[in-house]
């Protein structure tokens, strides 16, 4: 089993002191550690903003990409060589609203990666502005009378749009988490992992306490299916609540939504992708007279 320290040896982490991507790194570092997998065997894929800073912080093979952008490139290696396992990191700001239409299309071809959303519902990198995820009314610097619009529900969004596992973590409660990454892994298809990471220096709503007098474990609700749609989708619309909600009014659940065995993903339907592009010639291929005309 690979030190953790391959993994995370790169650089140390420069988040803000308490940031909730402290304890999302440690628990994905745990379990990419304890599953085996070497340095060859995965690659991660970063967008921008303060989660894209952990593109110094894992030692791995990846990419950090534009804004919005993370999942065309994750698409593009998983694609390619799927000898790898493919994990990509966003931001709600990164991945929900300028990367949007990237995530509907990515859900719904059921891409084979892992699609880390940290998720603080707030834009921590350019000082607090209201992100796809801010509660309403919510008084930020890009809106001070309030966020007018409903905040964007991803994971009712990923169910009604065909998602074949969606989950839903906490960054608070890391042991919780590191189950969810450990069953986003092994699932084939596009896996959702929508984690509640807040951020300790713009959201002060939202914060660690207020998360933990709210949130529930799905596997400790009494008769709930994990593997109904209908199901899963009612209760992800449970997701939204008022910002001045007392403990007791507003539950937050957390766990997995839906999951769907023997899903048929993208990479099913293309049989030429059993093996990675390099492999496919006999031989390299001599690209000089290609590379004069230029």
């Amino acid at each position: 089993m690979p030190d953790i320290s391959e993994i995370t040896g790169a650089m140390a982490p420069t988040w803000c002191p308490g940031c909730g991507n402290y304890n999302m790194q440690k628990a994905l570092a745990e379990v990419l550690a304890e599953s085996g997998m070497r340095f060859e065997d995965y690659a991660m894929v970063w967008g921008i903003g303060c989660h894209g800073n952990g593109a110094d912080f894992y030692r791995s093979q990846g990419f950090h990409g534009l804004h919005g952008r993370a999942l065309p490139l994750a698409t593009g290696i998983a694609l390619t060589n799927p000898n790898l396992k493919v994990i990509v990191n966003m931001g709600d700001g990164d991945g929900y609203g300028i990367g949007g239409n990237h995530f509907i299309h990515s859900v719904r071809r059921n891409i084979d990666l892992v699609a880390i959303y940290h998720n603080n519902q707030i834009y921590g990198l350019t000082t607090g502005q209201a992100s796809p995820t801010s509660e309403q009314f919510m008084k930020t610097p890009s809106t001070p009378g309030g966020v007018v619009e409903e905040p964007v529900n991803p994971v009712g969004v990923a169910i009604a749009q065909g998602a074949t596992f969606v989950a839903r973590g906490f960054a608070g409660d890391v042991e919780h988490l590191k189950d969810l990454y450990r069953q986003a892994l092994a699932h084939e298809g596009f896996s959702l992992v929508d984690v509640y990471q807040p951020c300790v220096t713009w959201n002060k709503v939202n914060t660690f306490k207020w998360f933990r007098d709210r949130v529930y474990r799905l596997e400790e609700l009494e008769g709930y299916d994990a593997t109904s749609r209908t199901a899963a989708f009612e209760m992800s619309m449970s997701t939204f609540h008022e910002l001045t909600c007392a403990p007791d009014e507003c539950r937050i659940p957390i766990g997995v939504f839906y999951r769907e065995a023997d899903s048929f993903t993208y990479q099913d339907g293309l049989p030429q992708l059993d093996r990675p592009m390099w492999k496919h010639a006999e031989k390299p291929r001599d690209i000089a007279a290609i590379l004069e005309t230029y």
